[in-house]
């Protein structure tokens, strides 16, 4: 029988750990701390996530803007935008929602962020602390996974782990946090993607697999390792007419048919998800902590 890992009822946790250090806050004379988000457009997936990351907010004890601009805005016009929110001395941290519109290059309007602010983990100085092992911002999506294993006491070192995707957000970070000399970590990691040759046997041999290709159902149950642990990262939204929303949430991973291979699995939805707004609200204390980079 496998063991679910239940990402919903551990944010649930970390929330309410959250709300304590913020009432600790409040009790000490300081003010709460603040997330902003910067939404562009109307795509539908984007506004969800959005709203749930002012949810959480509210939920334990953040205070949140929620900054709304028109597709059509332009890439300069969006720079200034993060240039004012990185000198506003009453934010703690932002996020500039992705995908953007095609005109806009995403690349660039991440590394405008000032790392002290960049509670997403996307700049390139804290992905570089982070591979020097250095204190600052994790990714929220790969430090979510870490924290869930860790949670969870799946032991990881020595073990074989194999990440399905090369992701910039997912997969490579995820691999330097799982082979570096941590709890959890110590993994002998194997990254595959588009152009890994005979990626079955990879999986084969997997103690640790991580699918974050965005293939809804791609993983097998017969490709498992007996007693493996898995985890999926892949959140697709497919088609289904007989829900009142018009779609489902769809992992990379066969559920029904991997589950039962497992010693521990993770669901879509309910898995990974509520953990990365976890840890972007950890990134946003800490920031406002002055944890990282200090005053």
């Amino acid at each position: 029988m496998y063991t679910l890992i239940d990402g919903k009822a551990t944010a649930a946790q970390i929330h309410a750990e959250l709300s304590m250090e913020v009432q600790n806050r409040l009790n000490q004379g300081l003010r709460r701390p603040h997330l902003a988000a910067v939404l562009v457009g109307h795509d539908g997936a984007s506004q969800t996530y959005v709203n749930n990351k002012i949810l959480a907010c509210e939920r334990v004890g953040f205070r949140s803007t929620l900054i709304k601009r028109e597709s059509t805005i332009r890439e300069a016009e969006l720079l200034e935008l993060v240039r004012s929110l990185n000198h506003d001395q009453e934010l703690d941290g932002f996020i500039v929602q992705l995908p953007l519109p095609g005109h806009i290059n995403a690349e660039r309007i991440n590394e405008a962020i000032d790392p002290a602010k960049d509670v997403d983990g996307f700049h390139a100085i804290n992905l570089g602390r982070m591979l020097l092992n250095l204190p600052g911002y994790l990714p929220a999506t790969p430090a979510g996974v870490i924290e869930l294993l860790r949670r969870y006491n799946i032991e990881t070192e020595g073990k074989n782990c194999v990440i399905l995707g090369r992701s910039h957000i997912v997969g490579s970070p995820l691999s330097v946090l799982l082979a570096r000399s941590a709890t959890p970590g110590n993994c002998t990691v194997t990254l595959c993607h588009s152009k890994t040759q005979n990626l079955m046997e990879h999986i084969q041999r997997a103690d640790i697999l991580v699918a974050a290709l965005g293939k809804p159902g791609f993983v097998r149950g017969e490709w498992i390792k007996k007693g493996a642990v898995v985890v999926d990262v892949g959140t697709t939204r497919v088609p289904d007419a007989s829900r009142a929303s018009g779609y489902k949430l769809m992992g990379d991973v066969d559920f029904e048919s991997v589950a039962p291979h497992c010693s521990a699995i993770t669901p879509v939805p309910g898995g990974v998800g509520p953990m990365t707004i976890s840890m972007l609200l950890r990134n946003t204390l800490d920031s406002a902590n002055q944890r990282h980079y200090g005053g």
